[in-house]
């Protein structure tokens, strides 16, 4: 098949989209498929990009200036698609678009198979209620999703309304976001989510076209062959890793401020960058916290650290529907520490913990209790490692073939 793969996911940042993309990326061309994929880049480049990653990536028209959180940004989603159909005036070829976002390059994803007529899936990979709620500072909350949500009608039209509600709805924010998702995702003949919980959300909200649940997969080259089962002997320090955004939706910084109650040794190395970094850097440098910052970073770089860690962190709550992070650290038998309940659903039964609430108080609580109990990481690494080879694209690759044929 020949495939053109969509997303407004930065390639070279530490982001969960951009790895699976690159991972499906990646299986598909493995199997003898052709997939050509569309994203944002600076400066016209993916530098950062391993050679055999960058071939058949097409940096679309980008902002020079605007950037959301040191990310850049595709152009309006008319540009976009006119200088697809100038580079390919033969799109009609494609058998299928697959999208994996929902703003500009994305946006133009969906115009370029409605005009010629190509079977569209579009994989849903957030809550971005979420996203605009915690991160756009008050009072403009509600003024940026109504210009959002304003801006993509432009583009496609939101048949179904979404109104405020006792649920998820919970605020004029929320409800403009999720009636942009709900829309957007009416749009593709099958929409693609990585966890059922989120598919049944959509659900509730207004989504009629078929939902099919498929896991994210981790790219097969990631894997480290002989990583070893974790233990916390007596008198080590609890090394932990971070590797996702270093943001607000994430809560980085009440993870940081967990580590200040803590009264326990413990080593952290966070990889990633986002718009709680110089934050980040500032608690770290007040409470003098055994943490190190190591901003954007390839994801062998990172799967090498987190062989020497016990265990891989994730605060984000009411955010994510399901983390590469955690995926990430399965596949290389890190136990996972987390504080949304939602998050079980991805992960081995004993092969994590959860706060029992999203708190500061619940997460030193619970870091402290796995600290007198050091036994428990090395359970929670073997069941990760019987389960790790689920996680790989490989293993999920001939379902996502499989909802392109049929669709």
């Amino acid at each position: 098949m020949k495939i053109a793969i969509f997303t407004d996911a930065y390639l070279e940042v530490a982001s969960g989209i951009a790895s699976s993309v690159r991972a499906q990326k990646q299986g598909l061309e493995r199997l003898g498929h052709e997939v050509i994929l569309f994203c944002p880049g600076l400066d016209g480049s993916l530098v950062k990009l391993p050679p055999t990653e960058r071939k058949n990536v097409i940096v679309v028209p980008t902002c020079k200036v605007w950037h959301f959180g040191g990310v850049p940004m595709a152009r309006n989603p008319g540009c976009v698609r006119d200088f697809i159909i100038r580079k390919y005036p033969n799109f009609a070829s494609f058998d299928v678009v697959h999208v994996h976002y929902e703003a500009g390059c994305s946006l133009a994803g969906i115009l370029l198979a409605k005009q010629f007529k190509i079977p569209l899936v579009q994989t849903m990979h957030g809550r971005e209620d979420s996203a605009i709620a915690v991160n756009v500072p008050h009072p403009f909350k509600a003024f940026v999703a109504t210009v959002l949500n304003r801006a993509h009608a432009g583009y496609i039209p939101h048949k179904i309304k979404v109104h405020k509600d006792d649920y998820l709805a919970t605020s004029l924010t929320r409800a403009k976001m999720w009636e942009l998702m709900v829309n957007h995702a009416n749009m593709a003949d099958i929409v693609v989510v990585p966890s059922k919980h989120f598919g049944k959300k959509l659900k509730h909200y207004g989504v009629k076209q078929p939902i099919q649940q498929l896991s994210n997969g981790v790219a097969d080259n990631l894997l480290i062959k002989n990583v070893k089962v974790r233990e916390l002997k007596e008198g080590e320090p609890l090394k932990i890793i971070w590797h996702s955004r270093i943001s607000r939706e994430k809560r980085f910084r009440g993870f940081l401020l967990a580590l200040k109650d803590l009264d326990m040794p413990y080593e952290l190395h966070a990889y990633g960058i986002g718009n709680d970094f110089l934050v980040a850097q500032a608690i770290i440098l007040r409470w003098n916290l055994n943490a190190k910052l190591y901003g954007s970073a390839e994801r062998k770089e990172i799967f090498a650290k987190m062989s020497e860690c016990h265990i891989s962190a994730l605060t984000s709550y009411n955010f994510d529907i399901q983390s590469m992070t955690l995926l990430e650290s399965e596949a290389n038998g890190c136990p996972v520490f987390f504080c949304d309940p939602d998050m079980k659903e991805v992960m081995p039964t004993g092969s994590y913990v959860c706060t029992k609430e999203p708190s500061v108080e619940a997460m030193v609580k619970a870091l402290r209790d796995l600290a007198k109990h050091p036994d428990r990481i090395k359970k929670m690494s073997q069941v990760m490692l019987k389960h790790r080879k689920e996680i790989l694209q490989s293993a999920k690759i001939d379902e996502l073939i499989e909802i392109y044929r049929s669709c």
